[in-house]
């Protein structure tokens, strides 16, 4: 493992500098992608992404107190109400959007509005169990291939099974967990395969439960590898273990970071998807690092083993360090973005090479993480 954490602190320090500047030339609302350096708006108020650009402000303030990131996260999360109301819209991804900023506002500051938001979330997706296959449905519609949407999951969902879980507890409802279970067991039958790679789409019957087909998704093909899917499975499974300590959910996030691991480039930032043709313009993809190391550390904190915990500490470090040696913009004052090298839809054309919200998200997460780990070990 390094020695020399002094680049953590500096990262960190780096991070809250940058945003106290960004956020306040922020235009948009809700920032999913940048073109030339500036942060598009999101398509819709209903959109996955929306929870992030709050959720990144919430992490910042629990550690520098900051009073504007406050004001802003709380500002956005208020104007999530309309799409948690008008309920025809909302999809599997609530937990991402209320999960980081209605939750966390929750935790630290108990406000029970929030809390309220939160739990409709939660029953929102409770609401789109399937119970004949064991599965959540992903979207209300599907405009990415001829998969039916009533029968349609995807692998993003174990990232947002921790709302349920969640939800359980608040309400000593054992009902949210087991669907969250029942789903990640789903997941764990039917979309990680043998060697630890992930499938992005399975399509299911959705009156018998059956599979009909599988789906590339944004992976390269239905027998690709999208490496941001490993990194949904790998942390979504880190956190179902977290909640349920059920072993299987362990087993299954050190199989799929194992593969991730072992596809990595000499840099340690993977090419959007493993298996994809490589040449000298394949994209790589910053959020499926920054996602799947957040969820190693996460991991190097849950399992007992020593030496299996310290190579995870050790594979996140080495990715971490990698992304802000080589992809931070810390000296570019011209992008609004945290890292570089986003990938969010190669099949589509869509945000290719350029700074994500949710890759912004994970990597301060992973850092905030290290610097608490860091920092504890010098006390």
């Amino acid at each position: 493992m390094q020695k020399d954490f002094s680049w953590v602190n500096c990262a960190w320090s780096d991070i809250v500098n940058k945003v106290k500047i960004t956020s306040d030339e922020m235009t948009v609302k809700f920032p999913s992608m940048t073109t030339d350096g500036v942060y598009c708006d999101t398509h819709a108020p209903w959109a996955w992404v929306v929870g992030f650009w709050p959720g990144l402000l919430w992490l910042l303030y629990e550690k520098e107190k900051h009073e504007p990131f406050k004001k802003i996260a709380i500002d956005r999360e208020n104007l999530m109400d309309q799409p948690l109301d008008e309920y025809v819209n909302i999809h599997h991804d609530v937990g991402f959007m209320w999960q980081l900023t209605s939750i966390k506002h929750y935790e630290l500051f108990g406000n029970e509005e929030s809390k309220t938001r939160a739990l409709k979330a939660a029953s929102h997706l409770a609401s789109r169990f399937n119970i004949s296959g064991n599965f959540i449905t992903a979207w209300n519609k599907n405009d990415v291939n001829s998969a039916d949407p009533r029968g349609l999951s995807i692998i993003d969902s174990m990232m947002n099974l921790p709302i349920l879980f969640w939800a359980a507890e608040q309400l000593n409802a054992p009902r949210f967990a087991l669907i969250a279970k029942a789903h990640a067991d789903t997941v764990l039958k039917e979309f990680i395969r043998s060697d630890g790679s992930v499938r992005h789409m399975v399509e299911f019957d959705y009156l018998n439960g059956n599979i009909k087909s599988y789906h590339s998704g944004q992976g390269y093909d239905e027998d690709s590898a999208w490496s941001r899917g490993a990194s949904w499975a790998i942390h979504g499974f880190a956190l179902a273990y977290k909640y349920t300590k059920e072993a299987k959910y362990l087993q299954a996030a050190l199989k799929t970071a194992h593969f991730f691991l072992s596809c990595l480039p000499e840099d340690r930032v993977p090419y959007w998807d493993f298996r994809a043709p490589l040449d000298e313009t394949t994209p790589r993809d910053t959020s499926a690092a920054a996602c799947a190391a957040s969820g190693m550390l996460l991991i190097s904190e849950l399992v007992e083993d020593q030496k299996t915990s310290i190579k995870c500490l050790n594979s996140a470090v080495n990715i971490l360090h990698n992304i802000h040696q080589r992809y931070t913009t810390f000296d570019q004052p011209e992008e609004q973005g945290i890292l570089l090298g986003g990938t969010f839809n190669v099949p589509k054309g869509l945000g290719v090479n350029c700074s994500l919200i949710y890759g912004d998200y994970y990597y301060v997460e992973a850092i905030a993480k290290l610097v608490e780990k860091v920092n504890s070990n010098t006390r």
